[in-house]
């Protein structure tokens, strides 16, 4: 590869300085974010083919499909709803482990070791797959969905100790798009090498890219050192301390993190309701494996698209001179009118308008938003709390809505984006209900000032 010549060197610089942010901390967080998602990527195509596959000793262990068998259920009809209710339990039993971690044991020790805990479980699930043990699928599965909630929640976590408040209004949108990008690459690498390497070989292959992040965690260390020091705080490679249960307490008394609870609850509703209809939508109108395959295949591609759009040329200019409001807004009245005209005509094209409108909004406006409040918080909320919202929360919302769905789902498509209205208004005032609260926040909270909760 060719060096940049000594003009295009200074129109990087210059771009960078117009930024405001030390540029090796940006690229270095550019870098982590792009291959965490990656990572992720490369393994969601093998997760999601384990929750549609019809070998049902290949996704559940033998034992509980012959205890479901003596019951008169088939799992096989049940995969999806089994799958996502182990999800939740998981993530409730994990919550107070990584409690622990964080209150024990400093910043330093605890990101690196979930990241080395991640890429030893993936050395685990290689042999699994050259193994073909029985029950993998859903071991995958629930890990997977585990691995992704926890390792993104906690790489913006460690954003926030980075970056300031004004700093994330400039950056948030770029660091995002580089995670999109991830999100394009993997399953581009998916794609080219599953079938020549097989699967479990894959698995090494996102566990290289999580080796990548474990680098720049290392790199971006003295950067978040660097911000606490200007704030006069002591530092953060200190144990924090307090209660394994923190965060369920501080997500219970604290407004904001009340309202970002609901805004998320209802926030993953819109998305579990409108995936699992848009299956049974395209199964009807798409009887042919490859037309059905070219739909969502679209969809993806439009996603993205508009998606690092919007995070390049829209994000940090709405940010900077509007606040949160406007990222927040924007994409919960836009499920709600989208929802709307669906309850009325649920077709195909409408369905695909509203998955990307859903999907771009999340990943574009609404995530960079609710992101750069935790700049705004105790470290201990930034943690402990954000933790909480992002997994038992998250998948306490696809739990109830998936089941939900299921209920719905025999009484057609109308009443289905239905209901979704309610959910889709319930997302809409979750968010006023944050506008309102993140109003009585410093514009900078020191680094480990602690909340105790009430």
């Amino acid at each position: 590869m060719s060096k940049l010549s000594p003009p295009a060197r200074g129109g990087l610089r210059q771009v960078i300085s117009l930024l405001g942010v030390e540029a090796p901390a940006l690229w270095w967080s550019l870098l982590y974010f792009f291959c965490l998602l990656t990572g992720y990527y490369l393994l969601r195509p093998v997760r999601d083919a384990m929750g549609a596959s019809d070998d049902v000793l290949a996704v559940f262990p033998a034992s509980l499909v012959q205890w479901a068998g003596h019951l008169g259920v088939s799992l096989g009809d049940f995969t999806l709803q089994v799958l996502f209710t182990g999800t939740f339990l998981c993530m409730v039993l994990l919550q107070p482990v990584y409690g622990a971690l964080v209150s024990r044991y400093p910043r330093r020790v605890f990101l690196p070791v979930m990241y080395l805990a991640f890429i030893s479980c993936l050395l685990f699930f290689y042999w699994a797959f050259r193994e073909e043990l029985p029950g993998r699928g859903a071991a995958f599965f629930i890990w997977v969905a585990v691995f992704n909630l926890f390792a993104v929640s906690v790489f913006w976590s460690y954003m926030a100790d980075v970056f300031s408040n004004q700093d994330a209004k400039k950056v948030y949108g770029y660091i995002g798009a580089g995670g999109t990008i991830g999100a394009l690459t993997g399953p581009l690498v998916t794609r080219l090498l599953v079938e020549k390497i097989g699967v479990g070989n894959l698995l090494l292959v996102s566990a290289a890219f999580l080796g990548a992040c474990l680098f720049a965690i290392l790199k971006l260390r003295k950067y978040a050192l660097q911000r606490e020091q200007r704030l006069r705080d002591s530092s953060g490679e200190q144990a924090m301390g307090g209660s394994v249960l923190a965060g369920l307490k501080l997500v219970w008394s604290d407004p904001l993190l009340r309202a970002l609870a609901v805004l998320m609850f209802f926030g993953v509703g819109v998305g579990t309701l409108l995936y699992n209809e848009q299956a049974a939508i395209a199964r009807r109108f798409f009887t042919d494996d490859a037309a059905r395959t070219a739909y969502y295949a679209n969809i993806d591609l439009a996603v993205n698209v508009l998606t690092i759009f919007v995070q390049v040329f829209l994000t940090r200019w709405l940010m900077r001179r509007y606040g949160i409001a406007p990222l927040l807004l924007l994409p919960a009245l836009a499920i709600l009118l989208g929802f709307s005209l669906l309850a009325a005509s649920p077709l195909p094209l409408l369905v695909a308008v509203v998955q990307v409108m859903t999907r771009a909004g999340e990943f574009s406006l609404a995530k960079p938003a609710r992101e750069t409040l935790y700049t705004r918080v105790s470290r201990e909320s930034r943690y402990k709390a954000k933790a909480v919202i992002d997994t038992v929360i998250y998948r306490g919302g696809d739990l109830t809505f998936v089941w939900l769905h299921k209920l719905l789902s025999s009484m057609g498509s109308h009443l289905v984006f239905m209901a979704g209205v309610g959910v889709a208004a319930g997302m809409t005032i979750g968010a006023i209900r944050v506008i309102r609260a993140q109003r009585s926040l410093p514009d900078e909270m020191p680094v480990n000032a602690s909340v105790d909760p009430a």
